[in-house]
C-alpha cells in the first residue's frame, strides 16, 4: 500500500480532532444531567426555573479546557428541532410594501394594477419581484414611466424624473435588498435578546427571505408577534447622571430597608469590573454601543452645527453621581451597578434583576413618571469573561411618546469626515427637519438615545442646534461599525413588514419520540449490516464492520466540528450510508474473490482487489455526491440536514472503506499469514447463473410502461397526495388519550372549515391524527393562523373527554409552495444533468450517460407512479421534500450501481479491443451481478428497519427508499446497460451473443 504512512498518520489525526469535537457533547451533557440532578427533590420532580437557574450561574464559568458553558454548548453537537422541539420559521420581507412606500402610497391606476398584476405573476415565477413589477408595469402602460411615480422627496438624489423605467427598477432593486438585510440583523438582535440557547438565523440567498430556527420554544404566539412586528426606531433624550442620582439614591435607600426587613433577596453576581471592558466589534448589536466607551477621549469631533458627536459627557457631577451608587452605604444597587467608562452599567446576568426591581410599583412611585430606562444593545467584555451593558435613564415626552421617531429619516449612509474617519450622514424629510431641530436645539451638550426595539444603539452628544435636515454622527467608529450604524437609522426610513410564509412547530413529547425512534432504526440496521457482512465475507466481513464504525464515528465527529445539527433525516442519512457504505467493500471483496480465482497469492489478491475497485468507487461516490449537493443547494430545513449528513458520510465512507479498511487488511494478514474473503454461504450463492440481458430487454422496457401509464391513471383519477410543502395550507398532529377514527374527526371539521379541502388519516399511533386544510391557505397572517386554530379546537370540542393535544403544526404559504415545487424539479433535472455530464467525462460516450439519465428518470417516475397507485387503492403517503430527498438519493444509488456494471463493460472493451458491445455485456452483467445483489440487498434491509422503526415522520421517506432499490437495482439491469447496446451502433457485423455461465 503506497503513502501509508500519510493514511495511518490522517487517521490519527482527524480521529483526535472528531473525539475533540464531541468531548464538547460529553461535557454539555453531563452539565445538564448535574442541572437536572440539582433541581430534583425527593419525589423526583424537576424544578425547571431551579434548573434553569443553574444553567445561568454556570454559562460565562469555565468548565473545560479553559473554555465557559456557553463556549462548550456553542460547539456541541446540536439536535435538529424534529429531535429536541422548537420552532422553524421562514419569513419574506414583502417587497410590495416596500415599493408603495417608495411611491408615496401612490393612487395611480397603472400603478395599483402592475402591482397585483406583479403578485399574479410571481406566483409561477423565481424572478424577483422587482423584475416582475417592472415586466406588469410594461404590461400595462406601455409607454409609462416609472419617474413619474417615484421622483418625490423620499428618492431624492437618487430617482428624478429624467430617471428611465430601468434605472426606477434598479433604485428600487437596491432599497429592498437593503430592507432585507436591515430586517435580517434586527431579527438577529431581537432573537439574541429573546434568550433562546443556540437560536439559528440565516439569509436564503437569491431570495427575500430569512429563515429562522428556535429550539425549546414553549411559546409560538410571542415568537409570531416578535418576529413581524415593525422596527420601532425612536430618538429620546437622556436624563443626565446628576439629574438622575437623587431619585436613584432614594431607590437605593427603599431597597435596603426591604432588604434588612427580609422582602429582598439580592445576590451579587458582579464579580468582576467593566473598568477594562472593550467592545467586540463583529456584529450588529456590536455596531453602535462602542462610541458609550470612548469618553472624553473623543476630542477631535466636528464641532459644527450639522453634527453631533458620539461621546458621552464626564463632567465632575457626573463622577459623583458615579461614586455615590458604588458606595458601599448604597448596598443593593452597588452590587447590581458598576461605573462603566462612559456611565453605569451591569452585568448582563443582572439585568433580569434590575428590570424586575425597577418595575415594582414601589420603586415606579419613587421616579419620576417621565423617566424610563433602556439597555445598551451591545454587550461589553469585563475582568473573567464577565460581560457588561450600559444603563440609560430615558426622559418622556408630554404624552409619553419619543420626540422624533425613524419615519424622520429620509436616508443614512456611512460617509468619511475631513480627517478620512468613518462617519454617518443623515437626512431627514421636511417634517422630521423641524422636529430634529427642535431635539437637537433642546439638549445642546447632551445626550440623544438612538432607540431600536426599546435597545440603545448610540447615544451621541449634541454640538449644536442641527437645522436643514442633515446632520453627521462621527466618533471611533470603524467602517464596517458606521455603516451598521446607518443601517439602524434606516430601519425606520420605510415599512418592510415582514410575513411568514412557512412554519414548523415540533413538541418536546415528539422530538423525545423522534430521539428514540432514530436510535433504534440506527442500532437495528448496524446490526443487520454487521450480521450480513460477517456471514458472507468471514473475517473480511468483520473488518468490513470495523470500517463502518469508524464511519460513523467520523460522521459524527465531522458534524460536530462544522456545527451542523443532527436531525431526523440526518439520522436517515446515518442509516442510509451503513447501507451504502457496504458497496465499496463489497465491489473490493468480490474483486479478490475473482483474483484469487486467477491462482494469485494472497498479497497479489488484496493488492489487485483495492488498486482495480478504486476507481469504480471513486465515480460510484462522486455521482452520488452530486446529488447530495444538489440537495443541500437547493433544499431547506429536513433536506438540507439530510443532504448535510449524506455528503459527509459519502467521504468518510470512501475514506474508511478503501483506506482504513485496507490499513486492517493489510495488517491482519501480516499478522496471521492468511486471511478469508468467502464463507459457505458466500460460495453457495450466485453459482451457475445464466443470464441473456439482451432477451429480456423488450419486455422489461414493456412492464416499465405498464408500470408508467397505470401511475399517470391513477394520479388523473384520484390525484397526487402532496404534502403541505407542495400545494401550501397547514397541518397540525393531534394526541388523543385513546384511539379516535380519522374519517370521523374529518367530517367533525369540514364545517369549522367551511369545506375547504381537509384531509385527517392516523399518524403513526392510533390515538394519534395528522390533519391537513387548505382552509385560508393564501392568508399567511398572525390573524389567519389565530383563526385556523381556533376552528380545529372547536371542532375537537366533542372529544373533549379525550383530552386532544396538538403535538405540532406546520404552515406553508401559497407562494413557497409554489417555489418548493418549482425547486424540487430543478434540484431532480439538475441531479440528472450533472450525473449525464459526469458519465460522459469518465466513460467518453454519450451512450452511456444516456443509458444512465434514462434509467435514473425511470426510477424517479417509477416512486411517484407507484406511490399514485397505493393512492389509489387508499395506501395514502404523502409526496414532500423529504419525498423528494429519498427520490434524489435513489438517483445517487441507482447511478451507482449502473456506473459499476458501465466500468466492468468498459474494462472488458479495453481487455478485449476486437469485441463488440454486446459481445461483453452479458459477461459484464453476471461478472458484477454478486455485487448488484448484494448492495441492494443490504440497502433494502437497512430501509426496511427504517420504514418499521424510523417513525411515521421518516415513513414516506424510506417507502420511496425501498420502492426506489428495488427499482434501480431492475434499471440496472434491464434498462440502462440495454439503452447502450441499442443506442451504440457496432462498425462489423457482431456474432450472436453468447449465453455466460458462472461456476
Amino acid at each position: 500500500m503506497r503513502n501509508k504512512t500519510f493514511i495511518i498518520v490522517l487517521t490519527v489525526i482527524v480521529s483526535a480532532l472528531c473525539l475533540y469535537y464531541l468531548s464538547f457533547s460529553f461535557v454539555a451533557g453531563n452539565i445538564q444531567n448535574k442541572a437536572e440532578a440539582y433541581a430534583t427533590d425527593a419525589q423526583g420532580n424537576v424544578d425547571l426555573a431551579k434548573k434553569q437557574s443553574y444553567l445561568d450561574s454556570m454559562w460565562k464559568e469555565p468548565v473545560y479546557m479553559g473554555m465557559t458553558y456557553q463556549e462548550v454548548k456553542e460547539n456541541e453537537l446540536g439536535l435538529g428541532l424534529d429531535l429536541r422541539g422548537g420552532m422553524h420559521v421562514v419569513l419574506e420581507v414583502s417587497p410590495v410594501e416596500i415599493i408603495r412606500s417608495m411611491s408615496g402610497n401612490s393612487k395611480d391606476p397603472s400603478f395599483l394594477k402592475a402591482l397585483e398584476r406583479a403578485q399574479e405573476l410571481q406566483k409561477n415565477s423565481q424572478e424577483r419581484f422587482t423584475t416582475l413589477f417592472g415586466e406588469a408595469y410594461r404590461e400595462v402602460e406601455p409607454n409609462g414611466r416609472l419617474s413619474r411615480i417615484f421622483s418625490n422627496t423620499a428618492n431624492r438624489g437618487k430617482i428624478s424624473y429624467e430617471s428611465t423605467n430601468d434605472q426606477v427598477i434598479e433604485v428600487i432593486e437596491a432599497e429592498v435588498e437593503d430592507a432585507i438585510d436591515r430586517s435580517f440583523n434586527i431579527l438577529r438582535t431581537r432573537i439574541d435578546r429573546f434568550g433562546v440557547n443556540q437560536p439559528n438565523i440565516q439569509r436564503l440567498k437569491g431570495t427575500g427571505r430569512i429563515q429562522i430556527e428556535l429550539p425549546g420554544i414553549d411559546n409560538p404566539d410571542r415568537v409570531r408577534k416578535l418576529l413581524q412586528g415593525m422596527a420601532n426606531l425612536e430618538f429620546w433624550e437622556v436624563w443626565s447622571p446628576q439629574e438622575f442620582t437623587p431619585y436613584f439614591m432614594q431607590v437605593g435607600q427603599y431597597l435596603d430597608e426591604q432588604q434588612k426587613a427580609g422582602k429582598l433577596n439580592i445576590t451579587n453576581n458582579t464579580t468582576a469590573t467593566a473598568g477594562n471592558a472593550t467592545g467586540n466589534k463583529a456584529t450588529v448589536a456590536d455596531a453602535s454601543q462602542d462610541v458609550l466607551a470612548q469618553a472624553a477621549a473623543n476630542d477631535s469631533v466636528a464641532t459644527d452645527s450639522t453634527a453631533i458627536a458620539a461621546a458621552p459627557t464626564t463632567d465632575s457631577a457626573a463622577t459623583a453621581a458615579l461614586d455615590s451608587l458604588n458606595n458601599p452605604q448604597t448596598g443593593v444597587l452597588a452590587s447590581l451597578f458598576t461605573q462603566m467608562p462612559g456611565g453605569i452599567g451591569a452585568n448582563v446576568r443582572d439585568t433580569a434583576r434590575i428590570n424586575d426591581l425597577f418595575n415594582r410599583a414601589e420603586v415606579r412611585s419613587i421616579l419620576p413618571p417621565n423617566m424610563k430606562f433602556a439597555w445598551g444593545v451591545k454587550p461589553i467584555a469585563g475582568d473573567n469573561r464577565q460581560e457588561f451593558v450600559e444603563f440609560y435613564a430615558i426622559k418622556k415626552g408630554r404624552d409619553g411618546k419619543a420626540p422624533m421617531t425613524g419615519e424622520a429619516i429620509n436616508d443614512a449612509r456611512q460617509d468619511f469626515d475631513q480627517a478620512g474617519r468613518p462617519e454617518i450622514n443623515m437626512s431627514m424629510n421636511p417634517t422630521g427637519s423641524k422636529k430634529w431641530a427642535r431635539l437637537t436645539g433642546d439638549n445642546i451638550g447632551r445626550q440623544v438615545a438612538i432607540v431600536l426595539d426599546n435597545y440603545v444603539y448610540s447615544a451621541p452628544v449634541v454640538q449644536g442646534e442641527i437645522t436643514g435636515g442633515n446632520s453627521s454622527i462621527s466618533g471611533n467608529f470603524t467602517i464596517e461599525e458606521a455603516q451598521d450604524l446607518a443601517n439602524i437609522l434606516k430601519a425606520g426610513k420605510m415599512p418592510a413588514p415582514t410575513r411568514i410564509v412557512e412554519e414548523a412547530i415540533v413538541g418536546p413529547s415528539l422530538g423525545q419520540e423522534a430521539i428514540n425512534q432514530g436510535l433504534i432504526s440506527t442500532i437495528a440496521g448496524f446490526v443487520i449490516v454487521v450480521i450480513f457482512m460477517i456471514a458472507y465475507y468471514s473475517r473480511g466481513g468483520f473488518i468490513a464492520d470495523l470500517a463502518l464504525l469508524f464511519n460513523v464515528f467520523f460522521i459524527l465527529g465531522v458534524l460536530a466540528q462544522f456545527g451542523a445539527a443532527l436531525t431526523l433525516p440526518g439520522i436517515a442519512g446515518i442509516v442510509l450510508t451503513l447501507g451504502m457504505a457496504v458497496d465499496a467493500n463489497v465491489l473490493i471483496f468480490e474483486r479478490m474473490r475473482e483474483e484469487s480465482r486467477k491462482g494469485l497469492s494472497m498479497r497479489e489478491t488484496i493488492s489487485a482487489g483495492y488498486d482495480k475497485a478504486f476507481w469504480t468507487i471513486f465515480d460510484a461516490n462522486v455521482t452520488t455526491f452530486i446529488v447530495g449537493f444538489i440537495l443541500y443547494f437547493f433544499g431547506s430545513g429536513p433536506v438540507k440536514g439530510f443532504a448535510i449528513t449524506l455528503m459527509i458520510g459519502i467521504v468518510t465512507s470512501f475514506f474508511t472503506s478503501v483506506f482504513i479498511s485496507r490499513l486492517f487488511v493489510e495488517g491482519t494478514f501480516k499478522k496471521g499469514g492468511k486471511l478469508s474473503f468467502s464463507t459457505s454461504l458466500a460460495d453457495k450463492m450466485f453459482r451457475n447463473i445464466t443470464f441473456d440481458v439482451m432477451k429480456y430487454r423488450k419486455p422489461a422496457y414493456a412492464f416499465s410502461l405498464f408500470i408508467l401509464v397505470f401511475g399517470i391513471v391513477a394520479m388523473f383519477i384520484k390525484g397526487p397526495n402532496l404534502g403541505v410543502d407542495f400545494r401550501g395550507g397547514r397541518s397540525y398532529v393531534v394526541e388523543f388519550d385513546q384511539a379516535v377514527p380519522a374519517s370521523e374527526v374529518r367530517s367533525n371539521l369540514l364545517d369549522e372549515f367551511q369545506e375547504a379541502g381537509t384531509e385527517v388519516k392516523t399518524f403513526g399511533a392510533s390515538n394519534r391524527v395528522k390533519v391537513i386544510t387548505s382552509w385560508m391557505a393564501d392568508d399567511e397572517s398572525i390573524e389567519a393562523d389565530e383563526q385556523v386554530v381556533t376552528a380545529l379546537e372547536q371542532g375537537l370540542q366533542q372529544y373533549s373527554n379525550l383530552n386532544p393535544e396538538i403535538l405540532s403544526s406546520s404552515k406553508v404559504g401559497a407562494t413557497m409552495a409554489d417555489d418548493i415545487q418549482n425547486t424540487a424539479l430543478v434540484a431532480v433535472l439538475l441531479a440528472l444533468v450533472g450525473i449525464f455530464l459526469y458519465v460522459m467525462l469518465r466513460f467518453n460516450k454519450w451512450q452511456f450517460s444516456l443509458g444512465g439519465v434514462v434509467a435514473l428518470l425511470h426510477d424517479a417516475l417509477m416512486i411517484i407512479a407507484v406511490f399514485s397507485i397505493l393512492n389509489l387503492f387508499g395506501v395514502s403517503y404523502e409526496m414532500d421534500q423529504v419525498f423528494i430527498a429519498a427520490v434524489l438519493t435513489i438517483i445517487g444509488f441507482s447511478i451507482n450501481d449502473t456506473v459499476v456494471i458501465f466500468d466492468r463493460v468498459r474494462e472488458y472493451l479495453n481487455d478485449n479491443p476486437s469485441k463488440g458491445i454486446r459481445e461483453v455485456v452479458n459477461p459484464a452483467l453476471i461478472s458484477t451481478f454478486s455485487r448488484t445483489i448484494i448492495t441492494s440487498l443490504t440497502l433494502f434491509l437497512v430501509v426496511v428497519v427504517l420504514f418499521i422503526f424510523g417513525g411515521e415522520v421518516l415513513r414516506s421517506f424510506s417507502l420511496a427508499m425501498i420502492i426506489g432499490v428495488l427499482f434501480g437495482t431492475y434499471s440496472s439491469l434491464f434498462i440502462a446497460t440495454p439503452i447502450v447496446v441499442d443506442t451504440t451502433k457496432e462498425k462489423r457485423t457482431q456474432p450472436a451473443p453468447q449465453v455466460q455461465q458462472v461456476r
